[in-house]
């Protein structure tokens, strides 16, 4: 199996200079924002944080492709870092410190590419979450001071903490009966929204969540840290991985029951 330690050692020299950018900008008065062609908010921080980010990968990695949410895609061949600089950036824009930077790379395989190394680093919250293909996933400071991550054995609907980012799109998609038939069964409901739940379930204190609208950049670093804690990660159609334009989580013993849910139409 790959050692990617030298790539994930990277990943996090990426996370640190975003970090330093990102917080710079948070909450100041000045900070300037802008609505994107899809209307979503764009701020300088975070086309700094890319344009920082995409200028070290060129210098160290200079023969790996480079896919950013504000920038697009750049280069070709067998290997493609995949950057959200920061996700969550309506809160971000609002002073709510639940925001992160996503960087994972993702190697070419059947099937398509695939994530081997996911960081997701949300310096407002003082975390940082980690994994590479085959070695686990972490959270902590630093790779010297990190605690491994497992999902909950939790394998009852009625006892699952399920998370969600809003119930807009699920109303779009017209699953919207099934999406309230799924909170009416488990345990309890919280709509944490963006990184966080993925993340959440890889540690094991939330048990599914799911969103039905996202893009790969929103995705590849959750699906490795997620998988890499023992947990599932497909698209709301089952395919593995960040692939569908969509994403469902879980500790894997409740996987197929959500989805299930999540497509009924009615």
């Amino acid at each position: 199996m790959p050692d990617y330690h030298d790539d994930l050692r990277f990943a996090h020299v990426l996370a640190d200079a975003a970090d330093a950018t990102t917080m710079g900008r948070f909450k100041a008065l000045d900070l300037k924002v802008e609505t994107k062609p899809d209307m979503t908010p764009v701020s300088e921080a975070d086309k700094s944080a890319e344009e920082l980010i995409r200028g070290q990968l060129q210098r160290a990695r200079p023969r790996d492709a480079i896919l950013g949410e504000e920038y697009g895609i750049e280069g070709t061949g067998p290997r493609r870092w995949v950057i959200d600089p920061i996700d969550g950036t309506k809160n971000y824009v609002r002073g709510v410190p639940v925001w992160a930077t996503l960087i994972s790379l993702m190697e070419a395989a059947e099937g398509g590419f695939q994530p081997v190394v996911g960081v997701v680093s949300a310096p407002a919250l003082g975390r940082r979450w980690w994994a590479a293909k085959g070695h686990g996933a972490f959270t902590g400071r630093s790779l010297s001071s990190a605690s491994r991550l497992r999902v909950s054995g939790v394998s009852k609907m009625s006892d699952a903490s399920f998370a969600y980012s809003s119930l807009t799109g699920w109303e779009d998609r017209g699953v919207l009966g099934g999406f309230l038939d799924l909170t009416r069964e488990v345990w309890r409901t919280r709509a944490y929204g963006d990184f966080w739940p993925y993340m959440m379930v890889a540690e094991g204190s939330i048990d599914i969540c799911a969103e039905p609208e996202l893009s790969l950049w929103d995705m590849a670093a959750n699906a490795i840290i997620v998988t890499e804690a023992g947990g599932t990660f497909t698209g709301l159609d089952g395919r593995p991985g960040p692939h569908s334009g969509d994403a469902a989580a879980s500790n894997g013993h409740l996987h197929d029951e959500m989805l299930g849910y999540l497509n009924q139409r009615y």
